[in-house]
């Protein structure tokens, strides 16, 4: 279950929360002032911040501006007065929401769970993601990019180029590529990977330049990352 920061200065408010937070299965970690929130919330250990405006030490908008120059972590903002511009300030510096005092738990809750949704579907699209150097590979819609350039791959080029990516900095033999990469439909033929690298070099490497794909002697290829 995710883990909550809770920054509150008031100690009835903050048990309050902490104890409907914990009520729902979630775990909660308490901070009395804006430069103890802004500490733990950047050990990168919690899953959403509450965070109070008024606060002592630093105030809500500077602890929630400071957080997002290190942390893209969800923040919903608790403001005691219905003001457009604190709102607005508070959307300014970094937060993904807010909410104003006095609130209904179950909006705060539900609140809570949007936060949460939206930042698991993000850090899914981001598993999505395979870069190296300008190289990068879209897993979901099966795509390769080197810069800005879209990559002319074939099915097959496309899945070696991953497997290679995937199992960056571990020299693969011939065999492997063959068994992960084509399964039987070459089985016991390895020239054919060495074709694939070849097409691969020529529509990347020497295209643009670049050493992506190295051969290691007596093994088979390797993507490395330069030391």
């Amino acid at each position: 279950m995710a883990k909550i920061l809770v920054v509150e200065d008031e100690n009835k408010i903050a048990r309050f929360v902490e104890l409907e937070l914990k009520y729902e299965g979630y775990e909660v970690d308490i901070a009395g002032d804006g430069r103890q929130g802004l500490e733990k919330a950047l050990k990168g250990e919690v899953d959403l911040v509450l965070l109070d405006v008024m606060l002592p030490g630093l105030n809500g908008f500077e602890v929630c501006r400071r957080i997002r120059l290190e942390s893209q972590v969800p923040i919903i903002m608790l403001t005691a007065k219905d003001d457009v511009m604190d709102k607005v300030a508070g959307l300014d510096t970094g937060a993904d929401d807010y909410m104003t005092k006095p609130f209904a738990i179950e909006e705060l809750l539900a609140r809570i769970r949007v936060a949460l949704n939206r930042k698991n579907i993000e850090n899914k699209i981001k598993t999505d993601i395979i870069k190296f150097g300008k190289l990068t590979l879209n897993l979901t819609s099966h795509s390769a990019f080197y810069g800005e350039d879209e990559l002319t791959l074939t099915k097959k080029e496309y899945e070696l180029l991953e497997y290679l990516l995937r199992n960056k900095n571990i020299a693969l033999t011939r065999e492997q590529l063959l068994n992960n990469v084509w399964e039987y439909e070459y089985m016991g033929d390895t020239n054919v990977v060495d074709v694939y690298i070849r097409y691969l070099r020529q529509k990347i490497d020497d295209k643009y330049d670049v050493k992506i794909i190295s051969t290691v002697r007596g093994v088979g290829y390797i993507i490395k990352d330069d030391k």
